[in-house]
């Protein structure tokens, strides 16, 4: 198994090269490197299957040269194809137990919580990490359910034994809010990809937290 600190980065980016102002997942993922992300999740909903691995190959080698953490949304297929670091699953994904005996134990499995009973069914299942959202109002995700708000992130930080990230609107100007309530570990999404230099945005969103 991975280590349980994996979420010890600041700031969990996620591709979503829609917003990525014209620049494919490589040339971003070089930036986010260069601004010292440790922990880089792979999200593309729309592409061709062979796209995305010939995408996440590439993105690996980057990773694996950089030590970085790298993680697969949904797609557990890909994730064992890679040879990731580990998958990040839905509510409405397998059950935990199944994909644990798909990718074995030695890969990270994240899942996305809404709720207080969600979160502590994540630790009794065997989630390495659990993301704690939609914090804020998110156009990123189609499916995405109502803001959960910042009080189910304070009652993660003071309830459950997971590492977590918080995840789902979180901008530059609202972080600090969001660091208050006991995030560690924050994930953005349209803030950095969308941003015209993402070293810079990156090293002013870590002034604020």
């Amino acid at each position: 198994m991975k280590e349980r600190d994996l979420l010890n980065g600041d700031l969990y980016c996620i591709t979503g090269e829609k917003y990525s102002l014209g620049r494919d997942n490589i040339r971003v993922v070089k930036e986010m490197i260069a601004g010292g992300i440790k922990v880089i999740q792979y999200r593309e909903k729309n592409k061709k299957m062979l796209y995305k691995y010939q995408e996440c190959k590439k993105i690996k080698e980057l990773t694996d040269q950089a030590g970085i953490t790298f993680i697969i949304n949904d797609d557990i297929a890909l994730a064992l194809a890679l040879d990731a670091d580990g998958v990040h699953i839905g509510q409405e994904d397998l059950p935990i137990k199944e994909v644990r005996k798909i990718v074995g134990e030695d890969k990270i499995i994240g899942l996305s919580t809404h709720s207080p009973a969600q979160a502590n069914n994540a630790v009794k299942k065997g989630a390495d990490y659990i993301g704690v959202g939609p914090i804020f109002k998110t156009n990123t995700k189609e499916d995405v359910c109502q803001p959960v708000g910042l009080g189910y992130l304070e009652y993660v930080a003071e309830n459950i034994d997971l590492p977590f990230v918080a995840i789902g609107g979180i901008k530059e100007d609202n972080i600090t809010l969001v660091k208050e309530k006991g995030a560690n570990c924050i994930a953005m999404i349209t803030e950095i990809v969308g941003a015209k230099d993402i070293t810079n945005k990156i090293k002013r969103i870590r002034e604020k937290i």
